[in-house]
């Protein structure tokens, strides 16, 4: 079965950093696209940043750009997300993200608080 463990996520100060890490399991990992996305309480669940398998071909969200960098390690099946200068609007649950065919699979999602 298809498994996705999230981790990496904690309290920071602002302009800090952190980097999150996904772990897959039950797929061919190197095969497929992955995301991240986050979601604040009260507010949508937002698409953060993508990663294709054939060529690592990197896309993000312009909010994200210049901050944010998405990565991953085919021979670990772990995608990453490395957050710098780091926001208090950047609290959320970040969850990472398979689609295998038509069927979309969500990790359990790692919190991320940014405060003083």
């Amino acid at each position: 079965q298809v498994q996705l463990v999230a981790s990496g996520g904690g309290l920071v100060q602002p302009g800090g950093s952190l980097r999150l890490s996904c772990v897959a399991s039950g797929f061919t990992f190197s095969r497929n696209t992955m995301m991240w996305y986050r979601q604040a309480p009260g507010k949508e669940r937002e698409l953060v940043a993508s990663i294709t398998n054939v060529g690592g071909t990197t896309n993000y969200v312009d909010s994200m750009k210049g901050r944010f960098t998405i990565s991953r390690d085919n021979a670990k099946n772990t995608v990453y997300l490395q957050m710098n200068s780091l926001k208090p609007e950047d609290t959320a649950v970040y969850y990472c993200k398979v689609a295998i065919f038509s069927r979309q699979y969500w990790g359990q999602g790692t919190q991320v608080t940014v405060s003083s």
